[in-house]
């Protein structure tokens, strides 16, 4: 499943702007490649992040994998539900199942994203 609204990275990230701000989590096909969600890292509320740094991990019971930020931004909140319930992503990854709310420091990084159509011919290759 790809959401039409969103914004998507090369590395299975998802992007929903509202406003200023922007809520980040890993796409549904990330979710079903990983497998069974067993544990989330995720920044501090306050952390300053760059587009293309690493903002956290998840860890499956086939493999970890780096979360990248697909923007850069001031982390504003995080989803504390995973840290009880990190298997929400997997029921759910574009709602439920978001990590990190962010702010936009700079809206032109959104152009260096992908749309839905771009990012459907991407994970069917």
């Amino acid at each position: 499943m790809v959401k039409e609204d969103l914004y998507y990275t090369e590395s299975h990230e998802w992007v929903r702007v509202e406003g200023n701000d922007a809520y980040i989590g890993i796409t549904d096909y990330a979710q079903h490649e990983l497998g069974d969600i067993v544990f989330v890292e995720l920044p501090e509320v306050g952390d300053e992040l760059e587009s293309g740094e690493t903002l956290g991990s998840i860890e499956a019971v086939k493999a970890v994998e780096d979360i990248v930020s697909p923007i850069s931004g001031e982390v504003l909140e995080i989803n504390e539900a995973l840290e009880d319930k990190p298997e929400i992503i997997n029921q759910d990854a574009y709602d439920d199942g978001w990590l990190v709310k962010m702010t936009i420091s700079d809206k032109d990084e959104l152009e260096n994203l992908l749309d839905a159509q771009a990012y459907k011919e991407l994970i069917e290759e």
